[in-house]
């Protein structure tokens, strides 16, 4: 194992424009390698682009050049939107590059040396979109199963990977490795399409249909299957470079089954070592609906970052999802999360501080307080923090981490009034602002992951960047400066729906009334954070003859994941309500006393779906 930390996102297939779910995975994955750089590690990122296969010999036709030009102008599309996005990755990789095609051939050569491929004719349904050949038990309605689209019957010689052979393999190595698929749920999900029979893989097409990609080294008439060519374009980048395995492999959960089942039985298949971690993401939705060229709900990361700031960009997609589970996205949810978070909390505290010392210390930095104990223990509790949850890959913890000490700083002003005190005692009012200040540094520091031009800014203004991670890197006695607002609030009118209250003459109801409400054991399958709503979480519940969808105010409280498994009781016949614009369906029952609330749940095992009288 080197000591690097070596990330990779997927390859980008280049038959079209780049979207939200693209710049999450590598945003995601540069964040996440300058945290570890930032806390003192090596760090390498790896993206790129997959460039051979059916669909871009296709579009390529359409525009009536070939596939190598085609593959050039998509490639320079993704490249410059990574610069765009402030994406610093150590490679580039293109399938159509040398040293990738040259790894292919020596890894399927010395496969095919292990006799580990052999050639068969084959029949089936072929999915040109998805490159793959499916069986008529696989089909759903005639279609393919995993887009839906329709299939072509094709009868064909080719050549194929003895994938099957190493199922019970790949079983055991997984379930003896807990940390090789991330998050667990994804894990159980592999193992469950292990549970069938693994047929083995085809990796060739024959020249006469597609000529576009690599050819087999052992007969020219055939070109290597797209994915035994992609999948190998983690390991051909940095083959020379002597930093495999990779330590995390990020990708969509639309891919987890290529990434977690072909990939490491041909890397097993050629002996070379398999990655550490595989960790899949959710998707980005448009409200609760999978984003869509056809529905029109397609999110363009350049018009956001246009609008409202590339670096803001970044912020509410690291901020905004758990990574792991699907987010819901909104230009108000966005809206709201910056203005929340950059404008009223960090971009406020930075304006009101600065403001405070050119009026009382003529824009110096004042000296430090002696009594800040409670500032050190923060800030070492988040420092801890953040290394937890940067090895678990949790940046959504790590940002809201970050932002604890510009929250505590804000309560901090309000309680101590500076304004105030400096008439009083300049002395005591400079340790104060001292302590506002260096809150403002720290957070941007820690920030500077995500946000690297922004936070850069800040700290170039106070003075403070090369400054250390620790608390306390604030320079008394230099001069700083206010600037313009860094995070100007954004202006947006929302119309909010305000319910009348309900009211009972008494608190007492008839046993009639109390049969009324449904009670049921309910299991929760999914959790994730609403968009610009810091209470509520949006849980799809299992009923047991059905599953639902209900919004509760538990964010505070409760984690996403730690809500997956939780059989918790549900009122289950309230009329269906809208809240943020989010369908509900449901309430959970919780206990509350002394501002202190738990989930009631049901003691011992009970199924979902369990009435409860």
């Amino acid at each position: 194992m080197n000591d690097i930390f070596y990330i990779t996102t997927p390859i980008y297939y280049v038959n079209d424009e780049p979207h939200i779910g693209h710049a999450y995975t590598t945003i995601f994955a540069d964040t996440i390698a300058k945290y570890h750089r930032l806390l003192g590690e090596k760090a390498f990122m790896l993206t790129g682009t997959d460039e051979h296969g059916q669909k871009v010999q296709q579009a390529a036709g359409i525009l009536q050049i070939d596939p190598q030009t085609h593959c050039d102008r998509m490639c320079v599309k993704f490249k410059d939107l990574w610069v765009k996005m402030e994406i610093g990755s150590d490679d580039f990789i293109r399938t159509t590059e040398e040293r990738h095609k040259k790894v292919v051939r020596e890894v399927l050569n010395y496969i095919d040396a292990k006799g580990e491929i052999y050639q068969d004719e084959f029949e089936g349904w072929y999915c040109v979109h998805d490159e793959r050949y499916f069986l008529d038990k696989d089909l759903q309605e005639g279609n393919c199963p995993e887009c839906g689209r329709p299939v072509n019957l094709m009868k064909e010689k080719n050549y194929f990977f003895k994938m099957s052979k190493y199922q019970d393999w790949l079983i055991e190595y997984i379930k003896a490795n807990p940390d090789f698929i991330q998050p667990e749920f994804r894990k159980n999900e592999v193992l469950g399409f292990l549970r069938q029979p693994l047929k083995d893989l085809c990796i060739s097409r024959p020249k006469f249909r597609l000529n576009w990609g690599i050819p087999l080294p052992f007969d020219e008439e055939y070109v290597t299957y797209v994915w035994f060519d992609a999948l190998l374009n983690y390991y051909s980048a940095v083959k020379s470079k002597g930093i495999w395995p990779a330590t995390v492999h990020l990708i969509g959960k639309d891919i987890l089954t290529t990434h977690s089942v072909y990939w490491p039985i041909m890397l097993k298949a050629a002996d070379i070592e398999l990655p550490k971690t595989i960790f899949a993401h959710g998707w980005w939705l448009a409200g609760d609906k999978k984003m869509s060229k056809s529905v029109g709900n397609v999110v363009k990361p350049l018009q956001m970052a246009d609008k409202y700031g590339v670096e803001a960009f970044r912020y509410f997609l690291m901020r905004e999802m758990t990574p792991g589970l699907d987010a819901s996205f909104s230009e108000a949810g966005l809206i709201q999360r910056l203005n929340s978070d950059l404008a009223n909390d960090l971009g406020n505290l930075l304006s009101r501080v600065t403001t405070l010392i050119e009026k009382f210390f003529d824009g110096v930095i004042p000296e430090k307080g002696q009594n800040d104990c409670e500032w050190v223990s923060l800030a070492e509790e988040c420092e801890a923090n953040i290394r937890q949850y940067t090895g678990k890959l949790r940046v959504d913890e790590v940002v809201k981490t970050a932002m604890l000490p510009v929250n505590k700083a804000n309560r901090y002003l309000e309680e101590t009034a500076p304004w105030k005190l400096a008439k009083k005692d300049k002395i005591a009012a400079g340790a104060v602002l001292y302590n506002a200040l260096e809150a403002v540094r720290w957070t941007s520091l820690w920030l500077t992951p995500v946000m690297p031009g922004k936070c850069g800014e800040i700290l170039n203004r106070i003075g403070a960047v090369n400054s250390g991670i620790n608390w306390g890197g604030l320079k008394s006695g230099q001069k700083m400066f206010k600037g313009e607002a860094v995070f100007p609030r954004i202006e947006i009118k929302l119309e909010e729906k305000k319910e009348e209250p309900v009211v009972f003459e008494d608190n007492l109801i008839s046993i009639d009334d109390f049969r009324k409400v449904e009670l049921m054991v309910a299991e929760i399958l999914t959790a994730e954070k609403v968009p610009g709503a810091d209470k509520l979480l949006k849980l799809r519940i299992n009923l047991g003859s059905e599953e639902r969808q209900l919004v509760a105010g538990i964010a505070l409280l409760y984690s996403p994941e730690q809500l997956i498994g939780k059989k918790i009781i549900v009122v289950a016949n309230l009329r269906k309500a809208k809240i943020r614009g989010i369908e509900s369906q449901g309430m959970l029952l919780a206990a509350s006393k002394d501002g202190k609330m738990r989930l009631l749940t049901v003691d011992g095992e009970m199924e979902a779906g369990g009435k409860i009288s």
